[in-house]
């Protein structure tokens, strides 16, 4: 719809992760939480924790812990689902705020999760904004996927796997026991698609061999195009060599 409104008054709006060198990227955002059936948000906790394991837990239920606890374990084997394209990790990098490692805190903006709870929001807005997604992503595989992890941390009560990010942290990997997320799509394809992946545990062998053959057919695609930076590259090159002072 936008392309189309777009194309009208003479732009072609742009849904890449990283269109532009140089500039911030395109995120795709993720806001999530569970409401029961009478209205309440199940991961705000209305007793406050005395003494919780981390400060930025203290209005977090035990539903909300454990489902976080899930997103953190499984989000490297998931990533082509949040970044499904070659242009994607294009975005992934460091010093332009997209998170990058395997993070969460408590209204952190540059961690993966950022987990928004009171003091900074009311009760009713307690809930998980994922912020690893592009632009590009395919908005019901990413809530799929974030579903799919969460759920199966509160079903095994799995526990926070990392400390959260200080406030002064603002690359989302200063913490001694940061995971990398993949930088490429064939690494991350491959994370996906190995033997014992979480990805295989929540979603099956069926899904994620054709969705990770997918990824596979488009690396192979960008590993046989020559674009223009081999094309500028190559011309450089050939200039150093065309130089009478060159030695």
């Amino acid at each position: 719809m936008v392309k189309s409104l777009g194309s009208k008054y003479g732009i072609t709006p742009a849904f890449m992760a990283k269109p532009r060198e140089g500039l911030p990227g395109n995120s795709g955002h993720m806001h999530v939480s569970i409401v029961s059936e009478d209205g309440k948000n199940l991961f705000f906790r209305e007793e406050p924790d005395p003494s919780p394991k981390y400060p930025d837990l203290t209005y977090l239920s035990d539903l909300g812990r454990h489902f976080l606890a899930g997103l953190l374990t499984g989000l490297p084997d998931i990533m082509p689902l949040f970044a499904p394209t070659i242009n994607s990790y294009k975005r992934l990098v460091e010093n332009f705020w997209a998170p990058v490692t395997v993070s969460w805190g408590l209204e952190h903006r540059a961690a993966s999760i950022r987990v928004i709870t009171p003091p900074t929001a009311s009760p009713k807005s307690t809930r998980f904004e994922v912020r690893v997604p592009g632009a590009d992503a395919n908005p019901h595989f990413a809530l799929a996927a974030i579903v799919a992890l969460g759920w199966r941390g509160v079903e095994k009560k799995l526990e926070i796997p990392v400390p959260p990010l200080g406030k002064g942290d603002d690359m989302g990997g200063a913490n001694d026991q940061g995971i990398r997320l993949a930088k490429t799509l064939k690494e991350a394809n491959e994370m996906f698609m190995r033997k014992d992946s979480i990805a295989r545990e929540v979603f099956g062998d069926e899904f994620v061999d054709h969705f990770g053959g997918t990824r596979e057919h488009e690396v192979r695609l960008w590993q046989e195009a020559v674009t223009d930076w081999f094309v500028s590259l190559s011309s450089s090159i050939h200039s150093l060599f065309a130089l009478d002072s060159f030695h």
